[in-house]
């Protein structure tokens, strides 16, 4: 049921980050697409579910349910996913019914949709959470919000060779580290475990502190038996998550009209600003070399086009 969507490895382009303020500081970056790997199943949401599929495959199930909010790039990824291979998707909603593009989308690509209101989608790591939604979809396996967890992780360890193999179109023979937004962890956990310590992992957080990033990543970390090293979590989410600001919009602005490439407001446009504050406080030594990824989520701008 899920073997064929196993097999799909999509590919990224490696591209060189041309903007005005990387040259002046002397920083080269190369920035990972994975915003390009697919119209529909973006991002790093496609490399955070495929171990999941496969423990689902390999025990029978005959399909993913799921957690997210109205806007949520993982949901939409997955939904879109079950369309293509033909698997049943379930996905549980933060808050009370709202008609927004991606749930439209989500609809559309035949995802069953059940709205848990705020207090019902808190209890989500509640103990038995999961027992009555396996009751009422006995066949599908229960994947965490975002696709996070171990698993989540060990999917995007594949992004480290992915950028091996890509390096000499760049002339570079080796990197001084990664730069990312966070928003579980997960990828961030996954590059860590894939580096074990060679590189470090620059992680820039999209939400607050109190959401329990840090233990996430030291919890994955530890389940796979691996020390932990060589990473760091930098606070950009700008004052809570989904909170943007004209000075972030401007930027994210400019900088699309600079480069061409299209950013959203919540992690990849906050990422890089982060990066461009941390560059200009002088945190990084002249001629570093840094790989970006772009982590994709494009669909959810549509939240903001207004701004």
């Amino acid at each position: 049921m899920l073997l064929h969507s196993c097999d799909w490895l999509p590919q990224a382009p490696l591209e060189r980050l041309q903007l005005d303020w990387l040259s002046q500081s002397s920083i080269e970056v190369a920035i990972l697409r994975l915003d390009q790997i697919d119209p529909l199943i973006s991002g790093n949401k496609w490399f955070k579910l495929i171990e999941h599929l496969k423990v689902a495959d390999f025990a029978g199930a005959k399909g993913i349910i799921s957690l997210g909010g109205a806007y949520s790039n993982h949901l939409h990824a997955l939904a879109a996913a079950g369309k293509r291979f033909g698997f049943a998707t379930v996905g549980l909603l933060r808050g009370h019914p709202q008609d927004t593009p991606t749930v439209q989308d989500l609809q559309a690509f035949g995802m069953q949709l059940h709205w848990l209101g705020y207090g019902g989608y808190r209890a989500r790591h509640d103990a038995g959470f999961w027992d009555p939604w396996h009751g009422l979809y006995p066949g599908l396996q229960a994947v965490p919000e975002g696709g996070g967890g171990l698993l989540g992780a060990k999917g995007c360890m594949q992004l480290k060779s992915m950028v091996a193999q890509r390096l000499n179109s760049l002339g570079w023979s080796d990197y001084d580290g990664w730069w990312l937004a966070c928003g579980t962890g997960t990828t961030l956990a996954g590059l860590v475990l894939a580096e074990a310590g060679v590189h470090p992992v620059h992680g820039a957080l999209t939400v607050p502190g109190g959401h329990g990033v840090a233990q996430q990543v030291e919890s994955i970390v530890r389940q796979a038996g691996s020390p932990l090293s060589a990473y760091e979590l930098l606070d950009a989410s700008r004052g809570g998550f989904a909170k943007v600001d004209p000075q972030l919009l401007g930027f994210i602005e400019k900088t699309e009209q600079a480069s061409g490439i299209p950013l959203e407001p919540l992690y990849t446009g906050k990422a890089l600003f982060a990066l461009k504050q941390y560059i200009e406080a002088g945190r990084l030594k002249k001629g570093a070399r840094l790989i970006f990824i772009h982590t994709g989520g494009l669909q959810g701008r549509r939240g903001f086009q207004p701004q």
